[in-house]
C-alpha cells in the first residue's frame, strides 16, 4: 500500500521491469505548542503517515540524541520526544 508501482517504458513482452517508488512519510499531525515549567518534563508528539518512517529530532540546525535529557520514542505511526529537566534554553 505504501509502494507504487511505474512500469519502465522498456516493458517488452517478453521481459518486464518496474522502479519502486517509496511515498514519502508526511505529517497526519503535526508538534503542538505545550507549556510546561522549568524542571520539569515535556513530550512532544507527531503522527506520520508511514509507520516506523525514520525520524530525526532537531533543535535549530542541532540533532537531538538520546540520553539524560532527551528521550526519543517511536511506536507505529507516532514519534515521541520527552525532555527531561527543561531550562529556558529548551523553550
Amino acid at each position: 500500500p505504501s509502494t507504487s508501482f511505474f512500469p519502465s517504458p522498456s516493458c517488452s513482452r517478453s521481459k518486464s521491469h518496474f522502479y519502486f517508488i517509496a511515498l514519502p512519510a508526511l505529517f497526519k499531525q503535526e508538534l503542538q505548542d505545550t507549556e510546561a515549567e522549568e524542571g520539569g518534563t515535556v513530550t512532544l508528539r507527531c503522527e506520520l503517515t508511514k509507520p516506523k518512517a525514520p525520524v530525526e529530532w532537531k533543535k535549530g540546525d542541532v540533532t537531538l540524541y538520546p540520553g539524560l535529557k532527551y528521550e526519543l520514542r517511536q511506536q507505529g505511526c507516532a514519534a515521541e520526544l520527552v525532555i527531561h529537566d527543561l531550562e529556558v534554553e529548551d523553550s
